[in-house]
């Protein structure tokens, strides 16, 4: 945690938005009504069903296609930001959001690229100790994205804190010359800032599991900016600074949990034991 600010109105009205949560619409006897981030009106992430007992979920959905950089911002954003209204970021950003309140966060993170199923994949990990597999499908959660994970820390004896990037395209559509440059940078000293539109969602398992019992609380950047600047980090062993505008009320979490969301994101670093 660098700097974190009080909650703050940003956005444009809903028809004017590029970025929108809500549930998917469907014709008249469709199928059952997912809970969506969208991007242009189009599906571009399935996220969990807002209930607080089901398992925690982000997955990628052909309407993630694009990046949602701004070319007036890449200069500004090249190296480390150090205020939150430094150049104006904020309400640039917040131009791309439907209108609401959101809590910007300024975060050092050091990326790790994960590819689901793989090791350190928190849904065929963590998430399989409280809530088991999938109960149809008898798999884990499967978020068609790899993604990198950053952060996590105990937030009381009950519960535990993960932190995600999810990129809206994947690394393998990144130009490799971009990345290769961004590396050169931070081997040089510089850290390069990343943006993101961010949920928090605490989640329990109702299954009594005995592996992982604790509630989960899962916050989530979806990047909006960065996608070279993450690669390059991860592939250098180097942090990036990313600036989280957490939206407030989109997520399966409240007043009190935004409050202590900063001291926690402030805390040491420390893993998850479960099975004990």
């Amino acid at each position: 945690m660098i700097k974190t600010d009080s909650p703050r109105t940003l956005g444009v009205p809903d028809s004017e938005a590029r970025l929108r949560f809500g549930m998917e619409r469907h014709e008249v006897g469709g199928g059952p009504r997912r809970h969506v981030l969208t991007v242009d009106e189009e599906p571009a992430f399935e996220l969990n069903f807002p209930c607080g007992t089901c398992a925690f979920l982000f997955r990628r959905l052909q309407g993630a296609t694009e990046r949602l950089s701004l070319e007036t911002m890449q200069e500004r954003l090249t190296g480390a930001l150090d205020d939150l209204d430094d150049g104006g970021v904020i309400e640039a950003f917040g131009a791309l959001l439907p209108q609401g309140e959101y809590l910007p966060l300024l975060l050092e993170v050091e990326p790790r690229l994960v590819l689901p199923g793989k090791e350190g994949d928190y849904f065929s990990d963590e998430q399989v100790a409280g809530w088991g597999v999938d109960q149809f499908w008898g798999l884990p959660q499967y978020p068609h994205t790899p993604y990198y994970r950053t952060f996590e820390t105990a937030v009381d004896a009950d519960a535990h804190l993960y932190e995600f990037v999810v990129p809206m395209v994947p690394p393998t559509w990144n130009k490799e010359q971009r990345v290769e440059e961004y590396v050169a940078l931070m081997e040089g000293g510089t850290v390069p800032t990343a943006v993101a539109i961010s949920t928090l969602d605490l989640c329990q398992s109702a299954l009594g599991l005995a592996d992982d019992p604790c509630e989960h609380w899962c916050l989530t950047h979806f990047l909006l900016d960065g996608h070279h600047k993450l690669e390059a980090a991860a592939t250098a062993g180097r942090p990036v600074r990313l600036l989280s505008l957490l939206a407030l009320g989109e997520g399966m979490s409240g007043a009190e949990d935004w409050a202590r969301l900063p001291a926690l994101r402030g805390r040491p670093r420390s893993a998850r034991v479960t099975g004990t």
